[in-house]
């Protein structure tokens, strides 16, 4: 039997962090400690051989569709094949609440966009029995939308990778263009960018797993929580250890029968299409 692979995108400090740290105390096999920085995911590397944990290190920046492929082709050849892939790269800047569209395109491109590039490259290495977890979050809910249009798009049964990839352009668009509507969003149309790059994580990991649904792989999303990370800037509620449970117990023992939910935190599956729901994320000034 070949030996069993993960890998964790965006993974040098945060969740990322925390949930190699974990696979490595429970995982059986080779975990993949990626991120972008070489220099700080090789600081991270230490920091768990410090705890006598031995991941392996890989540099890889998701928004650039040739490192991906190299990192693919890498696996590929030295394993043959992924059994675990956690996608929690992502990015979100704090201060930017009304963001202009360069600014959103940069949040779109690594939050949602790297992952068509992960699919195309990474998805045909995942074995038989293979998980793989999107890190999303409050603003990935349905809620967060109010615009009919998008509503009736995303909640479609047939929904496709193109019906979201529209979703997501005609949002940038609106900024391009001044169209942008705060009445189209939750709580007055803060952090759209995160809410769009989000919600369209969400719906990607139901069209993937329908996709899929003949291998036996599950794909499935995650709120983790509002974490205290860099990211919330002295924010958030919960400490990276504890978030990283959750992405564990899907990882390590959820049934292989759990496919295409979004777990939230707290181990309820919550229903994405509940857009009446008080799920969406409420920005604090």
């Amino acid at each position: 039997m070949a030996e069993k692979i993960a890998a964790v995108t965006g993974a040098n400090k945060g969740l990322g962090f925390s949930i190699v740290k974990g696979l490595c105390e429970r995982f059986d096999g080779i975990v993949y400690l990626t991120s972008r920085n070489e220099e700080r995911g090789l600081e991270a590397v230490k920091k768990l051989n410090a705890l006598g944990l031995k991941p392996q290190f890989y540099s890889l920046d998701v928004s650039d569709k040739s490192s991906i492929k190299k990192f693919a082709d890498y696996i590929k050849t030295k394993h043959g094949g992924l059994d675990v892939l956690v996608n929690n790269a992502g990015m979100l800047e704090l201060e930017k609440v009304y963001p202009t569209y360069e600014e959103a395109k940069r949040n779109i491109d690594v939050n949602y966009r790297s992952l068509l590039d992960i699919e195309k490259f990474l998805y045909p290495l995942l074995r038989d029995g293979a998980r793989v977890i999107n890190v999303s979050s409050a603003c990935g809910h349905l809620s967060n939308l109010k615009n009919k249009k998008w509503l009736d798009v995303l909640t479609k049964q047939d929904l496709k990778t193109e019906d979201i990839n529209d979703f997501v352009n005609n949002y940038l668009e609106s900024l391009k263009n001044g169209t942008f509507k705060k009445e189209d969003f939750a709580d007055d149309g803060k952090h759209a960018e995160h809410r769009i790059s989000k919600i369209a994580l969400t719906a990607l990991t139901m069209v993937q797993q329908r996709k899929y649904n003949d291998r036996n792989i599950s794909i499935n999303a995650v709120h983790p929580g509002y974490l205290k990370t860099d990211m919330a800037q002295g924010g958030g509620e919960t400490e990276p250890d504890d978030a990283a449970e959750i992405i564990l117990y899907l990882i390590l023992e959820a049934s292989p029968n759990l496919k295409g939910v979004f777990m939230w935190h707290n181990k309820k599956l919550v229903d994405w299409y509940d857009v009446e729901g008080d799920y969406y994320y409420k920005h604090k000034d």
